[in-house]
């Protein structure tokens, strides 16, 4: 890598711009599967921009396929082994099957195989870059850093796990640095580095069951994390999390951000209030500037202080990353707002694990609303390793309608129901909890008793999105 040299030199280092020196051969087409995937489909914007043909497959045909085809991107539906002729590289998730036969095809045509990851690895040695870490926050901080980045007055591109409404879009090309999720839910993510490893947090998601990517034990997957650290030039972690400075041990240079004492970047004198967080940033002591969020939350401070800490390091200007970022008003399904219904606020969130459940909650609570959630459970895997955290980080809710368990093609385990978060709520003394499997059900009582004073949340990593834009009146 570069080396990390925290200045705004980094900018005029090329890393996917159309322009830059490391433009690709236009006659290489690459043929990516699941290309209407968030992570996927930003792979066909950052490979097209650097001149290459490219192509993409998945099932079903999306608002994002669609877009892809509107930008030049050529997407079939289903996957045939037919999609090999004159395919150079075809890109695909660790997670298909080495017997699919779409891959059969490619070895037997001499197309070079290449993972997800190793795409993202090429994109992040190209020049300086920033892989941002983490069990939770990694899209919103991901999301922010680009945004504050732009703003400071440098030009980044950006691979991220969601829609930012800055960028229409889950990529930005420009000319540097390149600012990029790093999803630890696959595990080729530990052979990775970049310039610069934002570290937000480590806890214990995406462990366990027979998901192909999945870590087997929390300690091989915090290794991991560990791991891209030390291939790294540096990194930023967050000092309020206990545990990541024993994972950062093996990093050749540590910052930290946060609202502990000492932290390198330092987020004071918070002022929250219902529509976000005003506070000041200190850089080892010394006054940065004023900073504010316009998302609610603790959680969405330390983002932005990440964000801001980035911005800081690349020589950009502080007064316009911070004017930036508090205009920002989150990427999708990241605390979005969706519109209203008789006056209360609808908001849509990605929120699944209990961490991210009790953190919605708490932004819920500092809008001052009554805060009404509309939860469904994700994979049956999940709920039985967490049901008890996620009835506990749902009792701070003033009414939660819970839903199914939404399956993302997991069987179902005997047992493991989404009455066992409720049940485990009701005998904690919450007295606003109801099982409503029927979303018309959900749709109809909140019809009938939505009120001004109101937020509702729609809160999962399923199809319960839906419901948000259905009471907002929204086309899906």
């Amino acid at each position: 890598m570069s080396g990390a040299s925290g200045t705004s030199q980094s900018a005029a280092a090329a890393v996917t711009g159309p322009s830059s020196s490391t433009q690709g051969d236009p006659s290489l087409h690459y043929h990516l599967m699941g290309v209407g995937g968030i992570g996927m489909s930003a792979f066909a914007r950052l490979l097209q921009a650097r001149g290459y043909q490219v192509s993409g497959c998945d099932e079903t045909a999306s608002d994002l396929t669609r877009q892809l085809e509107r930008e030049g991107i050529s997407v079939a539906l289903g996957h045939d082994a037919a999609h090999m002729a004159d395919v150079d590289v075809l890109v695909a998730s660790e997670a298909v099957p080495k017997s699919h036969p779409e891959l059969v095809a490619a070895r037997e045509a001499g197309v070079q195989v290449r993972p997800r990851m190793g795409l993202l690895d090429e994109l992040l040695r190209a020049g300086p870059s920033v892989g941002v870490i983490g069990t939770h926050g990694k899209t919103t901080t991901t999301s922010m850093i680009a945004v504050a980045l732009q703003g400071a007055g440098l030009d980044p591109s950006a691979f991220v796990g969601g829609i930012v409404p800055e960028f229409a879009s889950n990529a930005r090309i420009g000319s540097g640095p390149f600012v990029a999720e790093v999803d630890e839910s696959d595990r080729a993510f530990a052979e990775l580095g970049c310039e610069t490893a934002v570290f937000t947090n480590a806890e214990d998601d995406h462990v366990g069951g027979n998901q192909a990517t999945y870590w087997e034990t929390v300690e091989e997957q915090h290794a991991g994390f560990a791991r891209f650290v030390s291939q790294s030039d540096r990194v930023l972690f967050c000092a309020d999390w206990p545990g990541l400075e024993t994972l950062c041990e093996g990093a050749a240079e540590r910052l930290t951000y946060g609202q502990a004492e000492g932290a390198d970047y330092r987020a004071v004198n918070l002022h929250p209030d219902a529509e976000g967080t005003s506070f000041t940033v200190h850089w080892r002591g010394e006054e940065l500037g004023q900073a504010r969020v316009g998302l609610p939350g603790v959680h969405n401070v330390l983002n932005a202080l990440a964000a801001l800490a980035v911005a800081h390091l690349y020589g950009g200007n502080f007064t316009q990353a911070a004017g930036a970022l508090a205009s920002f008003g989150g990427p999708g399904r990241r605390w979005q707002r969706i519109g209203e219904l008789n006056g209360a606020l609808i908001i849509d969130d990605y929120a699944h694990n209990a961490t991210k459940v009790a953190a919605a909650v708490q932004a819920a609570r500092q809008t001052g609303r009554r805060v009404r959630v509309v939860f469904q459970p994700h994979r049956y895997l999940r709920t039985q390793q967490s049901w008890p955290r996620l009835a506990d980080a749902l009792m701070d809710a003033d009414e939660v309608l819970l839903l199914d368990i939404a399956a993302a093609s997991e069987a179902p385990i005997e047992g493991i129901h989404a009455t066992l978060i409720s049940t485990r709520m009701t005998e904690q003394g919450h007295t606003g909890v109801h099982y409503l499997p029927d979303r018309a059900d959900v749709l109809q009582l909140l019809r009938d008793t939505a009120a001004p004073g109101d937020i509702i949340v729609t809160m999962g990593a399923g199809d319960v999105w839906k419901l948000s834009r259905e009471l907002a009146g929204v086309a899906l």
